[in-house]
């Protein structure tokens, strides 16, 4: 099967953009469909057509779908913060739902061939198990996590009955920046771009939740990967006929205290932190295992240092001090 024209969903956020970067210097032929309420117009390739659009809206989609006539559907667009879900689940399970299913349905009747959904190790819940396996028990404990596993099933049980290859990356913490793009949200709520912030003068200080967990340190554990990196798997799962689930992770995990020691030493600033009581239903760690993805893939994080994940973070933040409002 070749893949030559790719409608990239999201496409103007954070990791779409660079995954939109990857596939144009590949040589694909791009169209991005993005509504820009939390994405970015500056964000994306001059070499992608760009269509402000809603995925909910079927008008828009079929209108994006008969242009561009996608062989692929990379579906990055949803809503992401664990935090906003549970005070607003109905959003969520709009966003992250029903507007999969309006996409999905859309898809199908134009034929696409493949279909890469952005899913995250939310779907997993609290883990029993340190390393996390693509077979681990998905319970989710939150709407975010909820409404990602309801489109997962929904994907899979329609790859079923078509001849639509259907991928799910479940992706740990994304971090990093390419040359060009990088981390930028209104408000900002990860660790290591707000740790940033703080070093830039953005910030006076950061709050950190928890210090009594079950870890060595008594902070989470996350395992962090260079957005590059999932851009990466993307394009092998392009170029080969998988399908099905697959965990992206460095496989290893950092604590918050370790995160926040390595912002330290990269910026050379005290960074000043103030710790909070834990909140309900954080899981303790959460580490991927990759060797589905190795051995059935081909993938493996080409970035293994935390140091160089946060290096290129810093260094995109420091070239963009006010990420893409400077430009808008």
């Amino acid at each position: 099967m070749t893949i030559k024209s790719i409608l990239v969903t999201g496409g103007a956020g954070y990791i779409g953009s660079i995954c939109v970067e990857k596939l144009v210097s590949e040589g694909y032929q791009v169209t991005v469909i993005d509504n820009l309420k939390t994405g970015h117009r500056e964000a994306v390739s001059k070499d992608a057509n760009f269509f402000h659009g809603d995925i909910g809206c079927p008008i828009n989609l079929n209108e994006v779908f008969k242009n561009c006539l996608p062989d692929a559907v990379l579906h990055f667009a949803g809503s992401t913060l664990v935090s906003e879900s549970i005070a607003k689940p109905l959003v969520y399970f709009k966003n992250n739902t029903i507007n999969g299913f309006t996409l999905l349905e859309c898809a199908k009747s134009y034929g696409v061939r493949k279909f890469i959904f952005s899913s995250t190790c939310a779907t997993y819940g609290i883990p029993a198990q340190t390393l996390i396996t693509e077979s681990s028990p998905q319970i989710p404990v939150n709407p975010y996590g909820e409404s990602k596993l309801a489109f997962e099933r929904m994907l899979l049980s329609q790859a079923m009955q078509s001849e639509m290859e259907s991928v799910i990356f479940r992706y740990f913490n994304a971090a990093g920046a390419s040359k060009n793009y990088g981390e930028f949200h209104n408000p900002e709520t990860h660790l290591i771009p707000r740790l940033l912030q703080v070093a830039m003068g953005q910030l006076d200080s950061l709050a950190i939740y928890g210090t009594n967990h079950p870890t060595p340190d008594g902070t989470c554990i996350r395992d962090y990967i260079h957005v590059e990196d999932l851009a990466s798997a993307h394009i092998l799962a392009l170029k080969s006929g998988v399908k099905g689930d697959y965990n992206l992770g460095r496989g290893k995990g950092d604590s918050v205290h370790e995160i926040i020691k390595t912002c330290r030493e990269i910026t050379d600033h005290p960074i000043p932190i103030k710790e909070l009581p834990a909140r309900p239903e954080e899981p303790p760690e959460l580490v991927a295992s990759t060797q589905k993805a190795l051995t059935q893939l081909g993938w493996k994080a080409k970035h293994h240092s935390t140091e160089s994940i946060i290096g290129s973070a810093w260094a995109w933040m420091k070239k963009n001090p006010k990420g893409y409002e400077q430009s808008t």
